[in-house]
């Protein structure tokens, strides 16, 4: 099969290889010199849509309304914008092999992929439950959410078992958010994990309880410290049950798990420099190996604020992380220098008419603020992280973009406070002085 060649290759075709994209248009990358190999069918496009307005019964997600880079205000790059700009698009197309020192990838079907620069862009895949010998566990109608293929199939089976059972497996992100989905849809839904409070990789057990009032109040069951250790399947193999470890059984017409992911490192593996599971990257995401980047979910580098190496899974990050390495590239080809990544840890998430964010580190002492009543007309609550006298972390429900703008600017800036008490009744007073 023929040899193609390229200056630059991305592969990976998801948040960071589009936004990649529009930052090698914009540093004028010119046409023929750049190609995104994706397994995906489809252009790039922003994943959060995916949990959120592409599962909602009305007010509906499709593409080509969510292609990058929408999800930050900027321009949609529809399957033409890159035809335009002479970036070869492949999709359908799934990296196996990777030669770093001859610069060599190569696809499923035998293509070779010749590149000068090469960027890593592999991202997360789920980790699945059939991986720990779960019984059941590859029933028809238990999903998992990552790719637009998988949005297609829940839906599909939201339409089929209308107003039927559904039982989410996890309590994290996809957790809450496909809780809250499948409420929606006027499914009889039942949350289950292992921990003592929902999001515990973030929430403290007030912000938590905030949350696990106002679920159940929407008629959502929360079930904790237990796990699905089985399923139940008909005639036809599809789900019908989820037997939980405390020997609970739960009907259920639909199961969607989502109990964490896995960076795609594999491809690469005892080629490049790996650390806390991604690969490791300097403050540009240069890789131990030359003209090799990694960003996104992939990349573990250094953050500058905390002084630490770290690995982030989140949009921002990728969208954030995948320009920096582009400027990077083009600054090293012209012999110029470019500040040093300085990302500001951001999460956020959005459920009914809920809206949170969260910016900087979890870390130290907390204090709660505000109206964190479940039944609160207005919900408008937060907390802040402690940690050596300053304030480290700052998280709000329902802010409005001033006040989420304070509350990062908090993170950042790190005010010293002297009183936790003092902190918790100020609240967001506090952050508005800054």
């Amino acid at each position: 099969m023929a040899e193609k060649s390229f200056k630059y290759v991305i592969v990976g075709g998801g948040v960071a290889a589009g936004y990649a994209a529009r930052e090698f248009a914009n540093q004028g990358v010119k046409p023929g010199e750049l190609a995104i190999i994706s397994k995906e069918a489809v252009a790039p496009y922003e994943r959060p849509a995916l949990s959120k307005a592409y599962l909602f019964p009305e007010g509906t997600a499709r593409l080509p309304g969510f292609h990058v880079c929408v999800g930050s205000g900027g321009e949609r790059l529809l399957p033409e914008w890159y035809t335009e700009k002479g970036i070869s698009l492949i999709l359908s197309t799934e990296i196996v092999k990777a030669d770093l020192a001859s610069k060599t990838v190569i696809s499923a079907a035998g293509e070779t992929f010749k590149y000068q620069i090469l960027i890593i862009a592999t991202g997360s895949t789920v980790i699945r439950l059939s991986d720990f010998g779960v019984q059941g566990a590859d029933a028809k109608n238990i999903f998992y959410l990552r790719e637009i293929d998988e949005a297609d199939e829940l839906v599909k089976a939201i339409k089929a078992k209308k107003n039927g059972k559904a039982v989410i497996v996890g309590g994290g992100y996809i957790g809450l958010e496909l809780s809250a989905a499948l409420r929606i849809n006027n499914f009889d839904v039942s949350m289950v994990f292992p921990e003592p409070w929902c999001m515990p990789r973030l929430f403290t057990a007030g912000i938590a309880a905030f949350y696990e009032g106002y679920y159940a109040n929407k008629g959502i069951k929360i079930i904790k410290g237990t796990v699905a250790v089985g399923f139940g399947t008909n005639g036809n193999g599809e789900v019908t049950d989820v037997k939980l470890r405390d020997g609970t059984v739960l009907e259920a017409d639909i199961v969607v798990v989502g109990v964490g992911g896995k960076p795609l490192t594999t491809l690469f593996k005892d080629q490049v420099d790996e650390e806390q599971g991604g690969i490791k990257t300097d403050a540009f995401f240069k890789t131990s190996v030359p003209d090799v980047y990694a960003v996104g979910d992939v990349a573990t580098f250094p953050m500058k604020l905390y002084g630490e190496t770290r690995r982030v899974e989140h949009v921002d990050h990728a969208r954030k992380s995948a320009e920096q390495a582009v400027k990077a590239i083009f600054a090293s080809e012209q012999g110029k220098s470019i500040s040093e990544y300085d990302y500001l840890p951001y999460f956020y998430s959005r459920s009914f008419d809920l809206s949170w964010q969260f910016y900087g580190d979890n870390v130290g002492e907390s204090v709660l603020f505000g109206d964190s009543s479940p039944e609160s007309p207005t919900h408008k609550f937060g907390s802040y992280w402690i940690k050596d006298g300053k304030v480290v972390g700052a998280f709000l429900e329902s802010g409005t973009p001033e006040e989420n703008k304070a509350i990062a600017k908090v993170a950042r800036v790190q005010p010293p406070v002297s009183s936790l008490d003092q902190l918790a009744a100020e609240g967001l007073t506090f952050a508005s002085k800054i």
